[in-house]
């Protein structure tokens, strides 16, 4: 039972992570873009219509605002572990510092469920989009290649979906430097329609549309929290890139909070926007963004925005496998998994064989499985971590030997004790499928490191 619960010294930590060395390219302002491509994706462009129409109504800004504010005090405890513990891994990494293996490995299961399934979802969700597009040209894909295996429907692969994770895949091998100009370009575009939405927008807002504001009441609003939390998924796998960041100690903390704050700040502002030009009872649409400029006959900006959210959704694929493929690299350090998953290509100086397989996995899931109902599912593997992180802190406090210079949360332990609290009331709003699918996976994953990790883990 001692083995289950043995804890890895930081010291060892940053010295296993230095035979591994990857190229430290990245500034603050880099993290800031990766989070902000991270975040703003699926999130703004779809949940704000669903969630409002089927929840909360327009009352969805109370929903977002609340997301944040856990996710705020989530973000400052990882800021405090990623300036203190600079190593690739994430939420992972910090249990394993504190907690001991099996609960590092049963938080690294979760987050690995965060990644692959909201990269598959996005995938899906991209797909959709590109083949709107494509129409819009006139250019149509046959109906066998457009979505999940559903042979009622005529549909046996999701083609779209499968090709963007293996273009995604082939950039992440080429290098980090490389990976972050291309999602700064598609950031600053995705940025720019969004602000073309609100500017345009604003102008057929009609106050009377937000009445009631609270349709289904507070409860609404927290369960469109609860739901909506998906919209920020992504804050968290920029702590993935600690072990690649210059100046980890001061820049973690900017570019984990920076993003989460500019990302709030636009997903309310779209939300009032958007339940102010169309009823929210209308919005349950698959393109609620664009939908609302068709409504009020603005169709150049919905075509617009429709390849906006096309690039947007790329940004969201390329850092969630970014923080996939580190956390399998962290896995493989530790000997929980196959050391050829830690292998650093000689050339590129990037981990290419987990990414690819990675990438592999990632796609089957998006070319083949339906992935209606994973916001859920999703959440739950990040809100896992989140508890871990947030409680974590209160541990990571009685080091006396860690450095003076790093981040910490304001406010200790007050912050860290909200946070954890929070971070549990979301998890009790989440349906009963979700416990019972995200029970299943974390039996697998015991399974798996009964019958290898233990074995083979680092410490033995």
């Amino acid at each position: 039972m001692k083995k289950l619960f043995r804890k890895k010294p930081i010291d060892d930590l940053l010295l296993k992570s230095g035979n591994i060395q990857l190229p430290k390219t990245i500034g603050p302002f880099d993290l800031i873009l990766l989070g902000v491509g991270a975040i703003v994706g699926t999130g703004i462009f779809i949940l704000p219509g669903t969630v409002s129409a089927l929840h909360a109504g327009p009352g969805i800004v109370f929903s977002f605002a609340i997301a944040a504010a856990v996710c705020a005090l989530a973000a400052l405890c990882y800021s405090e572990f990623a300036s203190t513990v600079p190593v690739a891994g994430s939420a992972y990494s910090y249990s394993y510092i504190v907690f001991g293996e099996i609960i590092a490995w049963l938080v690294g299961w979760a987050l690995l469920l965060e990644y692959g399934l909201a990269t598959a979802a996005v995938a899906t969700g991209w797909s959709g989009y590109f083949i709107s597009l494509l129409e819009g040209l006139n250019i149509h894909l046959p109906v066998a290649l457009t979505g999940a295996f559903s042979p009622e429907k005529g549909m046996y692969i999701n083609l779209p979906a499968i090709c963007i994770i293996f273009a995604i895949g082939a950039l992440l091998t080429l290098g980090m430097k490389e990976s972050t100009r291309f999602n700064a370009l598609l950031v600053a575009i995705k940025i720019g329609v969004i602000l073309l939405f609100i500017v345009v927008g604003v102008f057929y807002v009609k106050p009377d549309n937000w009445a009631p504001f609270l349709p289904f009441g507070m409860s609404g609003v927290f369960t469109g929290a609860a739901l909506v939390f998906f919209a920020y998924l992504g804050f968290d796998a920029v702590s993935s890139a600690a072990a690649e960041v210059k100046n980890p100690q001061r820049n973690m903390p900017i570019g984990i909070i920076g993003s989460l704050i500019i990302c709030t700040l636009l997903y309310v502002i779209v939300s009032l926007v958007l339940t102010g030009i169309v009823p929210y009872k209308n919005l349950n649409v698959a393109d609620p963004v664009s939908f609302a400029m068709e409504v009020v006959h603005q169709e150049w900006a919905a075509g617009i925005i429709s390849l906006g959210a096309v690039i947007g959704m790329m940004t969201v694929i390329l850092v969630m496998m970014y923080g996939g493929t580190r956390l399998l690299m962290a896995f493989a350090r530790d000997g929980l998994m196959p050391k050829m998953l830690a292998q650093l290509s000689p050339k590129r100086k990037t981990p290419v064989k987990n990414t690819w397989l990675f990438t592999v996995v990632i796609s089957f899931f998006a070319g083949f499985v339906p992935l209606d109902m994973l916001a859920e599912l999703v959440n739950m593997g990040t809100m896992v971590a989140f508890i871990f992180v947030s409680a974590g802190i209160l541990y990571l406090r009685k080091n006396k030997d860690l450095p003076e210079n790093r981040f910490k949360v304001p406010f200790y332990p007050v912050l860290p004790i909200i946070s954890f609290v929070l971070c549990i009331f979301l998890i009790t709003q989440l349906s009963m499928h979700t416990w019972i699918a995200c029970g299943l996976w974390f039996i697998i994953g015991i399974v798996i490191y009964l019958v290898y990790g233990k074995r083979h883990s680092s410490l033995n």
